[in-house]
């Protein structure tokens, strides 16, 4: 057995009996109850991973049950089944909590997918939960709020690759918290009571860039009037954090190479090298693969930075993460300008889901506290908020959707939507899931889910 537990909720003994047998052969422990009540009696007794339930029962229904269950044992997962596939049951069941839902007939390869990437979710929620309980919180990894399942996987990489010595290279936009992450990897190493030495290196002029990493001896230049250690020499049994590695200039990325490579460095001026035990760290906003193949960016240095690459995705891309932030961010502003009788409505809160975020993290934390410096009363209302924020968005009637009166297939409509843009824009796939505002990555995995392929 795999050791997750799936209960599985219809009053239809049949269709019970189907999916647990279908989630026996994928060696899952499968329990099974006939109504709402009888589930939650279970799960009093005996905790579990997973709840497949059908939205449709006598006595408690299923979006009740859901309710209960995020009440009484939040860690638990939630797929919703429904013979009906109504957009406002499956809405309404997404935004109390649900992962997912599954039509009836259930499909048993649909089952098994849902079923696997909702239990691979529910592991990941763990073990980043168990990351964060053993860091060190005053270095701030605790800002990496959220559960989505693109941040939760590149916090389960980064908990591993943590107790590794590997160079890791962090990827994402300004703004994400690739400085966070850095730290939150260092704190977790065995390098942790080393120091943790930051280099930005679009910061420092380029000409002063080598004595900086690497020092100089006295006399070396003019100026020089006495020996200096570099920021690599200072992180000597740490980690040096290199800050948007992509604006190394050529003829340091040479030096850098050597110092990933035979652990020494060339001191400006002097006659030796000299050894230095150092982990590297690397972080970017450029795409270093295409300075690769414009000749900006050494390819053996790239690749050496790359041993474990870890990507953190923008804001816009985890949306979900949002009112979480929201709430973080608000707490601490309060207590950083003292306005404790200070409160957010969550009638606000769409006004922040909405927004892309250009500038990611940083950019929310920052609105934030702006609002709750500048809030006049003792509640934050929507004349509190920047005006980017209360713009008005288009309404969802303007798609002009006409729901059928018996209801209507929330699948067939996604299909249907991801279709038209991807026809819209001549199966342009970066345009089609710019077009829809989600990732590439997503609009792949939803097209290979319906069979959409140019031509159909």
């Amino acid at each position: 057995m795999t050791g997750n537990r799936i209960l599985v909720v219809d009053d239809d003994e049949s269709l019970r009996r189907v999916v647990q047998v279908q989630l026996q052969q994928a060696r899952y422990e499968v329990t099974t109850a006939a109504d709402g009540q009888q589930a939650l009696a279970l799960l009093e007794r005996s905790p579990q991973d997973l709840v497949i339930s059908d939205l449709k029962m006598p006595g408690l229904c299923g979006i009740d049950l859901l309710k209960r269950i995020k009440a009484d044992c939040p860690e638990t997962i939630v797929i919703m089944m429904t013979a009906f596939g109504t957009v406002e049951s499956a809405v309404e069941a997404m935004k109390l909590g649900a992962y997912d839902y599954l039509t009836k007939p259930v499909n048993a390869d649909a089952l098994r997918m849902v079923v696997g990437r909702a239990l691979e979710h529910h592991r990941l929620i763990e073990e980043v939960q168990n990351l964060r309980s053993s860091l060190d919180r005053k270095y701030g990894f605790e800002n990496m709020i959220g559960r989505s399942s693109a941040l939760l996987y590149t916090l389960d990489t980064a908990a591993r690759a943590a107790q590794s010595d590997s160079t890791v290279l962090i990827r994402g936009e300004t703004g994400t918290g690739k400085e966070l992450l850095a730290k939150g990897i260092h704190f977790n190493s065995p390098r942790k009571n080393g120091p943790f030495v930051t280099i930005n290196c679009g910061a420092i002029p380029r000409e002063l860039l080598e004595s900086e990493l690497f020092g100089h001896v006295k006399g070396a230049f003019t100026g020089a009037v006495a020996h200096k250690k570099g920021r690599v020499e200072m992180a000597d049994g740490g980690t040096v954090f290199l800050d948007e590695i992509g604006e190394l200039p050529p003829e340091l990325q040479v030096k850098l190479l050597r110092l990933i490579q035979e652990r020494e460095i060339d001191k400006v001026g002097a006659t030796a090298p000299i050894k230095v035990d150092v982990r590297i760290l690397a972080a970017t906003n450029r795409n270093l693969q295409a300075m690769v193949e414009d000749g900006a960016f050494r390819e053996d240095l790239y690749y050496r930075l790359a041993v474990i690459p870890l990507e953190l995705p923008p804001l816009r891309e985890r949306p979900e993460d949002i009112p979480e932030l929201v709430q973080h961010f608000f707490e601490k502003g309060r207590q950083k300008h003292g306005r404790a009788e200070l409160a957010l409505s969550p009638s606000l809160v769409p006004y922040f889901t909405s927004y892309r975020w250009p500038g990611n993290v940083r950019e929310l934390e920052n609105v934030i506290e702006r609002v709750v410096v500048l809030a006049r009363g003792d509640e934050i209302t929507i004349n509190d908020l920047p005006d980017f924020l209360r713009r008005e968005r288009p309404a969802l009637e303007a798609l002009q959707l006409e729901l059928p009166p018996h209801g209507i297939s929330l699948e067939a409509v996604e299909k249907e939507l991801l279709l038209r843009a991807l026809k819209k824009f001549d199966w342009n796939q970066t345009q089609a899931a710019r077009y829809l505002d989600i990732s590439r990555k997503t609009l792949i995995y939803r097209m290979e889910k319906y069979g959409l392929k140019e031509g159909s």
